[in-house]
């Protein structure tokens, strides 16, 4: 007597093949980028393009951090400067997504900072500051502190 499977095995078209699955970590540059090509922030009445809404809550998310200011080119000399310190990926990563722009940031970001980094950590920050750009929100708040000191001198 044969024996048939319950559920045979789909062919696979050859064209759609994953070449690594879950290669690695994404930065929220990549995922924005992504969530961009595939129609986000083009889609004005998010009817058109063919993305879930819980996507474009992450787009309008992503759109407000320094992910929205970075280019690849500022990603990959970020992480080829931040050899230097030996951090972790996982740092790295952490490093690019929030954009620490102070001591005080980088602390909860890098295990034992103080011991494994000692003064360099004020370079890191420097060095943050030169490759990563400022993200559009971090510029408004500047610019109303600015603002504020021109009204205070005013008055």
């Amino acid at each position: 007597m044969k024996t048939i499977p319950c559920n045979p095995a789909p062919k696979r078209d050859k064209k759609m093949q994953k070449v690594k699955a879950n290669d690695g970590v994404l930065t929220n540059f990549e995922v924005l980028n992504f969530l961009r090509s595939r129609g986000a922030g083009k889609d004005l009445t998010r009817v058109i393009a063919p993305i879930a809404p819980s996507e474009f809550k992450v787009y309008d998310y992503l759109e407000q951090t320094a992910a929205c200011s970075q280019t690849r080119g500022s990603i990959i000399s970020f992480v080829g400067k931040s050899k230097q310190y030996k951090l972790a990926e996982a740092e790295i990563l952490n490093l690019i997504n929030i954009r620490p722009s102070s001591v005080v940031e980088i602390d909860p970001i890098v295990e034992e900072c103080d011991k494994r980094m000692g003064e360099g950590v004020e370079e890191l920050v420097e060095m943050v500051l030169q490759v990563l750009p400022t993200p559009p929100s971090q510029m408004q708040s500047d610019d109303q502190v600015e603002f504020n000191k021109d009204d205070v001198r005013e008055g």
